[in-house]
C-alpha cells in the first residue's frame, strides 16, 4: 500500500504520512510554525550520494528532516509511522537518489516497527510489506549492488535482492536474534556481518550458512556497530559494551583496542573517513573519539557530556563532520573534529512543558523543557520565538515543569528537584527550597519547676521533591509537589506543608481568593478557607488520570483528565462531565484566557484548540495545529502552544481571527 502527501497530519496514525522534497513548502504552509527552541535528540544522519549538500536527519518521534545546505539549516521532510517510531537508519540508493529507505522501531512496543521506502524523492512512501511490523534495529544497502538490502530485526536478519520489493529471513538459527548492527562487505554483497545483543555473526553465502565470530571478544558483548574497511574488507571493526575490537582477518579473530576508557566504551557508532580509512570515529555515550592510525591510539575530540548516536563525514571534505546527539541536536565541525558547534537551525525536538510571555514585553517568550539535562532547562526568545538562547545556569540539568513570573518580573520554576528563582536581571537561577517544620514542645516555666508551658520550635529542611506546578497568588505561593502541597507567604524564602488528606504526589494547583484546588493523577482536593481545611472531590468512580485544574472567574472548577473534562460549580461537591463540543477522552489541558475572557482546552487525540466563551457550557472547535498539544497561550492575538515533541509552535497569522486581534497572555 502507498500513501501520498496530505495537508492534515494526524500524529497518532500508524500509517506513513509524508511530504515530497519539491512540495514541502506547500504542505507545511498550512501548518503552524515551529518556533523552537532548536536542538534535542537526533538519531541518524545520511547524505545524498548524488548531492552531499542534501542531508537527511532521523528523529525518535517518526519525523524525518532535510538540509539542503550541508547541515547548516533544517526543514521538515516526512512523517513516518507514529510518534514513538525511532528512525535509526537512513539509506539513499547510490545509483538512484529518488529511492531512499528509513528503518524504524517502536518505543511503546519494542517488538514493532517498519522499513519505509520512497521511490519518488519523498513524494510518497510505503511501509514495505515483506518486512511490515518488524522492529528494525539495523539496515544496510550493499555498496556493490544497491538492490541488495539487509535489515536486522529483533527476530533475525532479513534480506532483499530486489530493492525491497520482497524479503526473506536468512537467519534460521535461533541464536541469531536481537540484531543491533549490520554491515555488508563493500565488494561482495553475499558477505554480511550481524551484531546482536550477544556477540556477532557472519555469513559468506547470502545467509545460507552463518557462523559465530567471537574469537577474541569478551563473551558478554552486545555489538552496537560494525564497519568493514572500504578499501581492505579483511579489516573489520566492531564496537560492543566491552570495548572496541579490530579484526584483520575478516572477523575470524578480533583484538581488543586500547585507549578508550571503560566508562566510554558504550560505543553506539563507528564511522570510517571515506577519504582516509586510517581515520575512524567512535561515537560513545561519553563523547566522540577519533583515531588517525586505525585504532592504535585514540583521542576524545568532543565534550564528554555529549552522547553520540551517529557520525556523518562529508565525502568531499572530511574536515566537515556532523554528529547526531542526544539532547544537543546536530553538532558540526569544519576542522576535522577539533571543535564543534550546534547546527540546529530549523530542527526542534523538545518536550516543552510550559510557555510564558513576559508580562512587560510580550515579544519575550520563555519555555521550560524536560529530558534534556544540561542541554535543557529554560530557554528564552526576545523576538517572539525567532531566535532562542538557553537560560539554565544554576539549574544543573534539572527538568522544568512549571514557569511563572512575579509582579516584579522575576521568574519562578518548579523542577524535578525543587523550586528556583531568577531575578529580573540575574544571570543564574537560585534555589528557594527552605522548608520550615514546626513542632510543639512542653518546657518548664523555669529551671527546676514542674510547671510546663507549650512552645513552638522550627526545624529547617530542603525541598528536593518534584515540583510539577506553582501558583503565585497575591497573598501566597503554592507548590504542587511529589511530597505534598507547600505554601510560602514570604515569596519563596520559606515553605510549609506536606501531604494533604493522605495524598502527596500533586501535579497541579490553582487558587482564587480562599478557593484552592489541587490535583494528583488520581483525584482532586478542594479548600474553601485558604488551605486551613481540605475535602476530597471525587470526580468519577474510577481514577481519571488528571492532567491539570483551573478556576474560572465565576469560581467554577475545571479538570482536564484522560477520561475527559469535568466541571464543578459548588466548590467540588458535585461534578459534571463536560461534553458539549469537547472530546470525551484525553483532555490534556484546560486554561482560562483572561485577556479574551474564554476557556481554552486541548486534547491528546487531536491538534485542535477548543474554545468556550460561556463558562464552559458549550465549546467550539478552534484552529487545528496539526500537532499534539500540552499547553496553550495567546501572544499578540495568536495561539502559541507547548508540544511534547516539537517545541513551541505558533498559529499562522492568517488563522489568527479565532484569537482576538490584540492582547497577550499566558495560560499555563
Amino acid at each position: 500500500m502507498k500513501w501520498s502527501a496530505m495537508p492534515i497530519i494526524p500524529r497518532k496514525s500508524l500509517i506513513v504520512l509524508c511530504v515530497g522534497l519539491f512540495c514541502a513548502s506547500t504542505l507545511w504552509a498550512s501548518q503552524w510554525t515551529v518556533l523552537g527552541p532548536d536542538g534535542g535528540d537526533v538519531r541518524s544522519l545520511a547524505y545524498n550520494p548524488h548531492n552531499p549538500d542534501q542531508i537527511f536527519l532521523g528523529s525518535s518521534t517518526g519525523s524525518l528532516f532535510v538540509s539542503n545546505d550541508g547541515g547548516h539549516s533544517w526543514s521538515r521532510f516526512a512523517r513516518l509511522g507514529s510518534d514513538d517510531y525511532v528512525l535509526d537508519h537512513i539509506a539513499i540508493d547510490p545509483r538512484n537518489a529518488q529511492t531512499m529507505f528509513v528503518s524504524a522501531w517502536s518505543v511503546a512496543n519494542q517488538q514493532a516497527g517498519d522499513l519505509f521506502r520512497t521511490r519518488d524523492g519523498g513524494k510518497t512512501w510505503e511501509a514495505l510489506p515483506g518486512i511490515r511490523g518488524k522492529s528494525i534495529r539495523a539496515m544496510a544497502v550493499a555498496a556493490s549492488d544497491s538492490k541488495v538490502l539487509v535489515a536486522g530485526a529483533l527476530d533475525g536478519v532479513y534480506r532483499s535482492n530486489d530493492g525491497g520489493n520482497s524479503w526473506e529471513r536468512i537467519s534460521n538459527q535461533s541464536e541469531i536474534k536481537n540484531i543491533e548492527s549490520i554491515a555488508v562487505d563493500p565488494r561482495n554483497p553475499n558477505v554480511t556481518y550481524a551484531g546482536t545483543w550477544h556477540l556477532a555473526w557472519k555469513t559468506e553465502d547470502g545467509g545460507a550458512n552463518w557462523h559465530h565470530i567471537n574469537k577474541g571478544m569478551i563473551d558478554d558483548s552486545d555489538v552496537f556497530s560494525i564497519i568493514v574497511d572500504s578499501k581492505n574488507p579483511s579489516v573489520v571493526f566492531a564496537s560492543a559494551c566491552s570495548g572496541i575490537y579490530k579484526s584483520t582477518t575478516a572477523g575470524e579473530l578480533f583484538q581488543k583496542i586500547q585507549g578508550i576508557p571503560f566508562s566510554a566504551r558504550r560505543t553506539r557508532v563507528l564511522k570510517e573517513d571515506p577519504s582516509n580509512p586510517s581515520i575512524i570515529y567512535a561515537g560513545t555515550t561519553e563523547g566522540l573519539w577519533k583515531t588517525a592510525d586505525q585504532g592504535k591510539t585514540w583521542k576524545r575530540v568532543s565534550n564528554p557530556e555529549i552522547v553520540v548516536n551517529d557520525v556523518l563525514i562529508d565525502p568531499r571534505n572530511s574536515q566537515r563532520v556532523l554528529l547526531a546527539t542526544d539532547r544537543s541536536g546536530v553538532m558540526a565541525s569544519d576542522d576535522g573534529a577539533q571543535s564543534f558547534t550546534a547546527s540546529n537551525h530549523g530542527y526542534t525536538h523538545r518536550y516543552v512543558t510550559s510557555i510564558l510571555a513576559d508580562q512587560k514585553d510580550p515579544n519575550t517568550i520563555y519555555a521550560g523543557v524536560v529530558n534534556d539535562r544540561e542541554a535543557g532547562g529554560v530557554f528564552y526568545s526576545r523576538d517572539g520565538g525567532t531566535h532562542w538562547l538557553q537560560k539554565s545556569a544554576g539549574l544543573d540539568g534539572r527538568d522544568v515543569f512549571s514557569l511563572k513570573q512575579t509582579s516584579s518580573g522575576a521568574l519562578v520554576t518548579g523542577t524535578n528537584r525543587g523550586v528556583f528563582m531568577l531575578e529580573r536581571n540575574a544571570s543564574q537561577w537560585r534555589p528557594i527550597n527552605t522548608v520550615l517544620t514546626e513542632k510543639s514542645l512542653m518546657r518548664p516555666i523555669k529551671k527546676g519547676s514542674k510547671r510546663t508551658v507549650a512552645t513552638k520550635t522550627s526545624t529547617r529542611s530542603v525541598l528536593e521533591a518534584r515540583v510539577s506546578d506553582i501558583e503565585l497568588a497575591p497573598d501566597r505561593w503554592i507548590a504542587a509537589t511529589s511530597s505534598g502541597l507547600f505554601t510560602s507567604t514570604d515569596q519563596g524564602k520559606t515553605w510549609k506543608g506536606g501531604p494533604v488528606l493522605g495524598e502527596q504526589d500533586f501535579i497541579s494547583v490553582r487558587a482564587s481568593d480562599d478557593l484552592l484546588v489541587a490535583a494528583t493523577r488520581s483525584g482532586v482536593v478542594v479548600s474553601t478557607d485558604g488551605g486551613m481545611t481540605w475535602k476530597e472531590a471525587r470526580l468519577t468512580s474510577y481514577k481519571p488520570n488528571v492532567r491539570n485544574v483551573t478556576i474560572a472567574p465565576d469560581r467554577q472548577i475545571f479538570v482536564a483528565s484522560r477520561e475527559g473534562a469535568f466541571c464543578s460549580g459548588d466548590s467540588g461537591t458535585t461534578w459534571q462531565r463536560v461534553l458539549a463540543g469537547l472530546p470525551d477522552k484525553d483532555i490534556t489541558s484546560i486554561a482560562y484566557d483572561g485577556s479574551h475572557k474564554r476557556l481554552l482546552a486541548t486534547s491528546g487525540a487531536t491538534g485542535v484548540i477548543f474554545e468556550s466563551t460561556n463558562g464552559g457550557r458549550s465549546w467550539q472547535r478552534g484552529p487545528d495545529s496539526g500537532f499534539p498539544l500540552r499547553r496553550i497561550s495567546v501572544v499578540h492575538g495568536r495561539f502559541m502552544a507547548a508540544t511534547p515533541f516539537d517545541g513551541v509552535i505558533i498559529q499562522p497569522e492568517n488563522e489568527a481571527q479565532s484569537a482576538l486581534a490584540e492582547g497577550s497572555g499566558s495560560s499555563n
